[in-house]
């Protein structure tokens, strides 16, 4: 049997491959209830591929995925999959975009993936085992204090006065504060110290399970926005290279 990270990465590149080759098609965009919550074929044809390659490698794991692709299993294991995160970006072209595969046992995050095609850079963190991008290894940054740090956020679209107190605050105070539309290549930054921080609020499972792992194993802290610890139900996050995390946490208090 492959390990869960070698599963994760055929799953993440099969996934990428099937989205490179969407990018190139007329694409129907629909709304998942809410205004600019975008599902696409892409997406729902991503997590069919991912699904096939995690089951057939791990058939009494439990999976959860964004798009619907839930399986109970008979098990402690489970997968956490999103297809497809940014797909608002995808629709328009915009490179930033991945694959993101997290696998879970016992409660405790083993192993993740996050893949971006366009770009070629394929993320990966097993746990006690540090991260690396492209086989290499990754480590988070040495900024500090906050007033020298690149922070990174985002929000939804229909929910931007929740975070809009905080992005102006992080404004004033870093260097520069980003939004590029997807929260698990956020925490890949992070981790590899492009970004020093991040934070963001209303999140689900598949948005922070590999990303969270992948900051752990490369040195960095994760926690809820108040400090307290992350939980992939909690809906909240805050992850740094460490330094900064005081710092971070109490800005947004």
């Amino acid at each position: 049997m492959p390990s869960p990270l070698e599963t994760a990465l055929a799953a993440a590149r099969a996934s990428g491959a099937i989205l490179l080759d969407f990018l190139h098609r007329p694409l129907h965009l629909e709304e998942k209830g809410r205004r600019a919550d975008l599902v696409t074929e892409a997406d729902r044809e991503s997590e069919k591929a991912i699904v096939a390659i995690l089951r057939a490698a791990y058939p009494d794991a439990a999976i959860l995925g964004e798009e619907g692709g839930t399986y109970a299993g008979d098990s402690n294991e489970r997968w956490i999959v999103d297809p497809l995160d940014g797909t608002t970006n995808y629709a328009h072209g915009y490179p930033f975009f991945c694959v993101s595969i997290g696998y879970e046992r016992a409660g405790e995050m083993q192993a993740g993936v996050i893949y971006a095609p366009l770009m070629n850079e394929c993320f990966e963190a097993e746990r006690g085992a540090g991260a690396r991008c492209n086989g290499e290894p990754i480590h988070v940054s040495g900024v500090e204090p906050l007033s020298s740090a690149m922070l990174v956020t985002g929000f939804k679209p229909y929910d931007f006065a929740t975070n809009a107190p905080y992005f102006a605050r992080a404004s004033e105070r870093a260097q520069a504060v980003r939004r590029d539309g997807s929260a698990a290549l956020d925490l890949a930054y992070t981790a590899m110290g492009r970004f020093d921080g991040f934070w963001e609020f209303d999140l689900a499972p598949w948005d922070t399970a590999a990303g969270s792992l992948l900051v752990r194993e490369a040195g960095g802290s994760v926690t809820a926005s108040d400090g307290t610890p992350f939980a992939l139900s909690g809906r909240s996050i805050v992850a740094t290279n460490a330094r900064i995390h005081g710092e971070l946490v109490a800005m947004l208090g």
